[in-house]
């Protein structure tokens, strides 16, 4: 990765402190990674016209002559820097292979150990498979929770995160489960591609239940799919499931069990570990339910339930037959992927999964120069200071709110690159010649980790990415923004290009981060990581409005025939797009200090700002993996992603949009929140 000096980014959008005037801006003669000045010109189609539809116009050529690698369900830019993660890390865990006293190491050995692991079939497993096969009613609450230890799915799930509503303390969170395809969407509506799966998953369940060695597997499978679909019927839709206020409902254990009786929830909740007596239960409803189908079905239901969910669970680290079962209907009938990763790509993921941050250490060492977190961290306060701006100039939030909203941003933490302080991985055992025995020991240990949080101080300091992620996020009780070291490079950062392309870039992400805390659900959020009401009962008004015209606009988006985008599941990520392309506009523009920006490539400043966003998008998909998304992803896919930028008034006078172009939208049409 080229490295740079602050100096390829304007300062002038912030006050710079002492240690950064006293760092005066490197001149070189880099080049930027991608074209003349970041931007990947070859990639346009300008035979499309950017009011038509500006993704085509940005990306079109590039779409055109990219192929999906045969062991993606998409591929763009995220892609194209994972799999440059990926080579990366593998260099790394090629030299800590060699070295017996290096636990990544050993991880990365055994799994690329394919003859050892054939060798043993199914034997390390056989174990558990067994405790499955004798449970009985009495026992199952135990055996569920040695499964939620050991990193098996079953009909709930549950984790130790803050508290909403009292950000300082730790709380047990429990969450619906009990269904194998992701979303309960996949069972309930009925349609031509659902009709499809439900057919793949049916054949999934049998295969699955003949390679566990089960008899009479097909009428085993049908009942197991009859149940889960009951349990479908069940569960809360994901729009329920992604509200904050819906899904806050503390309970102790014994008015969770008045609510959903039928299962022993004291020995569960024990058994994996909680000896508090206060838990959220995110859908109160479903576990009501669920609870009576499991007090009603057969015992033989669950445990072959369990035997699948073990298995599939554990399928990459079991023989091939079973690798390339789950395979087979989870990465090509679900998402369209021809075929599997080769194996060094999956002991890479599978060495990162489970000790990232041993891994991330070494990485963030050769790949992650301290020239560009300091250059990110300038990048990330032009940007609050913008959202500052925005915040005074708010015509529809009420004064006493907007104090509370400075508050709440000048109250954040902002991640950069790799963690102050790493994970102690000391106590986890890791064996050259026992993949399976890795994997159960990397969940049971991942597990005690996240439990033992309760009556603890709040772990400011962790990390839920690893450097080596593509990908930011932004964590609401922590009041927080993080951007793994993977997703400051080309195209998204470069040092080394034109400000506007990374404005439009990673400026742009840093604003979609910070606008989450700000969106449909971080805005139920105080400065101090609390679920609180600090708005007026105007704001929130005005502020739905504004959602009511952004989900009408996603609500009309036909990705593909007969299927839309749902604008309300949507609408936070939609709301992060067109904020963080405001604010990081805002900033590109404060960042020229009052000056005009120079043409390049033909295109101004403004222009090049769009395309640095556009550029970022660039992806490919299957079918079958967009149709998934579309039910399962609160992000639009990429060609929506981009088209947020008819909302912006800057992008019709740089592109000149006139009024019957396709994206054009009337000023009055226009959604402007932030």
């Amino acid at each position: 990765m080229a490295t740079a000096a602050l100096g390829a980014l304007a300062l002038a959008a912030v006050p710079a402190t002492a240690q950064e005037q006293a760092a005066p801006a490197a001149q070189t003669d880099a080049q930027p990674e991608i074209g003349t000045f970041g931007f990947d010109l070859s990639g346009m189609d300008k035979s499309v016209q950017p009011g038509d539809d500006f993704y085509a116009y940005a990306n079109g050529t590039w779409a055109k002559n990219t192929e999906i690698p045969a062991d993606k369900s998409n591929y763009g830019m995220f892609t194209a820097l994972a799999d440059l993660s990926q080579t990366r890390t593998r260099e790394i865990l090629d030299v800590a292979k060699g070295d017996p006293n290096s636990m990544i190491g050993r991880a990365y050995a055994s799994y690329l150990d394919s003859a050892a692991i054939e060798a043993k079939g199914l034997a390390p497993i056989e174990p558990w498979l067994n405790k499955i096969r004798a449970v009985d009613k009495a026992g199952l609450a135990k055996l569920l929770a040695e499964a939620d230890r050991s990193g098996v799915q079953h009909f709930f799930g549950g984790y130790v995160g803050q508290d909403d509503k009292n950000p300082e303390v730790y709380i047990y969170t429990m969450f619906q489960g009990g269904i194998g395809m992701p979303d309960r969407d996949f069972y309930l509506k009925e349609n031509e591609r659902n009709a499809k799966l439900q057919a793949a998953y049916l054949t999934h369940l049998e295969n699955v239940l003949t390679l566990a060695g089960e008899q009479d597997a097909a009428a085993r499978a049908k009942a197991i799919y009859d149940f889960e679909k009951q349990v479908a019927t069940v569960h809360w839709d994901k729009n329920d499931s992604s509200d904050a206020t819906k899904v806050y409902n503390k309970m102790t254990i014994a008015e969770l069990a008045a609510a959903a009786p039928g299962f022993d929830w004291q020995a569960f909740i024990r058994g994996i570990g909680v000896n508090e007596d206060s838990l959220l239960v995110s859908q109160p409803s479903a576990f009501t339910g669920e609870a009576k189908l499991l007090a009603a079905a057969p015992i033989g239901v669950i445990r072959d339930m369990l035997i699948v969910r073990s298995l599939d669970g554990f399928s990459d680290v079991l023989p091939d037959a079973v690798a390339e079962e789950a395979f087979s209907f989870y990465g090509t009938a679900l998402s369209g992927t021809p075929q599997m990763q080769e194996r060094w790509k999956r002991a890479v993921d599978f060495t990162t999964g489970n000790m990232g941050e041993a891994v991330g250490k070494d990485y963030v060492a050769k790949y992650f120069p301290p020239e560009t977190k300091a250059a990110m961290d300038v990048l990330v306060k032009n940007v609050l200071a913008a959202l500052d701006t925005r915040i005074t100039n708010l015509t529809w939030m009420q004064p006493e709110t907007k104090v509370k909203a400075k508050k709440k941003l000048a109250n954040f933490t902002t991640k950069i690159g790799y963690p102050d302080r790493w994970k102690d991985y000391s106590k986890l055992e890791i064996k050259a010649d026992d993949l399976f025995g890795n994997a159960l020991r990397s969940n049971q240990f991942a597990h005690d980790d996240n439990i033992s949080r309760l009556g603890g101080p709040i772990r400011r300091w962790e990390w839920g990415m690893t450097p080596m992620t593509v990908n930011a996020y932004a964590n609401f009780g922590m009041n927080e923004i993080v951007f793994p070291a993977a997703i400051l490079q080309p195209p998204f950062f470069d040092p080394h290009a034109d400000d506007a392309i990374n404005y439009g870039g990673i400026g742009a992400v840093i604003g979609h981060e910070v606008s989450h805390h700000f969106d449909d659900q971080g805005a139920k959020y105080d400065e101090t990581g609390k679920l609180a009401d600090w708005w007026t009962p105007a704001d929130v008004a005005a502020f739905e409005a504004a959602g009511k015209a952004l989900i009408a606009q996603y609500d009309a988006y036909e990705v593909l025939p007969g299927e839309k985008l749902d604008g309300t599941f949507t609408l936070g990520e939609n709301i992060g797009d067109l904020a963080g392309l405001t604010i990081a506009y805002d900033a590109y523009k404060k960042s020229l200090g009052g000056k005009e920006a120079p043409v390049l490539g033909g295109l101004t400043g403004d222009q090049r700002f769009f395309l640095g966003w556009a550029q970022v998008w660039r992806r490919n998909y299957r079918e079958q993996n967009l149709s998934q998304r579309i039910t399962t992803d609160p992000h639009s896919p990429s060609i929506q992603r981009t088209w947020v930028s008819r909302n912006l008034d800057p992008w019709y006078k740089a592109y000149q949009i006139k009024q019957g172009q396709k994206l054009y939208l009337a000023p009055k049409d226009r959604v402007r929140i932030w």
